[in-house]
């Protein structure tokens, strides 16, 4: 099996090089992400300039490769030939805090997995809950990656050995616990997020300009409560695992707006809107 390793957290993750190491056993494994942390940057990508690719060491004496770009330039170096040979999987993460419910249409963990299946490709989106909740940093407590690390390993195994549709990816989040802590693993849907942003302006100084500066993110998130989502599974101590595809067509919405008589719409130039 040929993996290919991403993230959005940056090539000097922790999680990365955790999977990464579960992943050696599995086969053929390389790792190509973004030379610093791109966080919530969703599916964005590099448009009119070129990207710089440097080697990276790890530090087992592997390497990977640093990009100046985006999670999903990432994905793209690999599928366009930059490895020499065409990956069977992709592995985003292991992501520095959860990616749950509403949150995975911010998150550049996610859009690196989004990408893969883009591409035909099954692919694996993991994160872990920060040590300190939400409002902690990245390097504030200690994650347990091995559990979740190992977990991910297992699935990709399964996803070869089961011929897993390259147009489903698995998004998958774990508690920050010790292997004999977990509670198990279970499939779940996506929950619903309740986010808390308030606008909030910056006095005391200006921005770029002379604008005015504002701050509108950062208040603890919470969530609906309910059996069955990822969320409720985290809470009960078990991994998450929910199966993601990219079908966005609302096909009720077709149906509604079929009755709209769309040709009567069409101006034909002899009448004003």
């Amino acid at each position: 099996m040929r993996i290919l390793v991403t993230n959005d957290d940056g090539i000097d993750s922790a999680g990365l090089f955790a999977v990464k190491q579960a992943l050696d056993g599995c086969g053929r494994v390389a790792v190509i992400a973004p030379d610093q942390n791109r966080s919530a940057i969703g599916r964005s990508i590099t448009v009119g300039q070129s990207l710089n690719v440097v080697e990276t060491p790890f530090p087992d004496g592997s390497s990977g490769f640093s990009v100046d770009g985006t999670p999903v330039d990432c994905v793209r170096l690999a599928a366009l030939g930059f490895l020499g040979w065409q990956p069977d999987i992709v592995v985003s993460g292991i992501n520095l805090g959860p990616n749950l419910g509403d949150d995975i249409t911010y998150s550049g963990t996610v859009a690196a997995a989004f990408e893969g299946i883009m591409l035909g490709l099954p692919a694996i989106a993991v994160s872990i809950e920060r040590p300190g909740g939400w409002r902690s940093s990245a390097g504030e407590g200690r994650f347990c990656f091995e559990p979740v690390a190992a977990f991910t390993a297992r699935m990709a195994r399964k996803i070869e050995e089961n011929r897993f549709p390259g147009t489903i990816l698995l998004n998958v989040n774990a508690p920050n616990l010790p292997g004999g802590e977990l509670k198990g693993a279970e499939v779940t849907r996506l929950g619903k997020r309740i986010y808390r942003d308030q606008l909030v302006e910056e006095t005391g100084g200006t921005g770029p300009a002379g604008g005015r500066r504002f701050l509108i993110y950062g208040d603890d998130p919470s969530y609906h409560e309910e059996e069955g989502t990822d969320f409720h599974a985290l809470s009960q101590k078990k991994i998450s695992v929910t199966p993601i595809h990219f079908a966005l067509t609302n096909l009720t919405g077709m149906e509604i707006i079929r009755d709209w008589d769309l040709n009567g719409l069409v101006a034909d130039g002899s009448e004003a809107i």
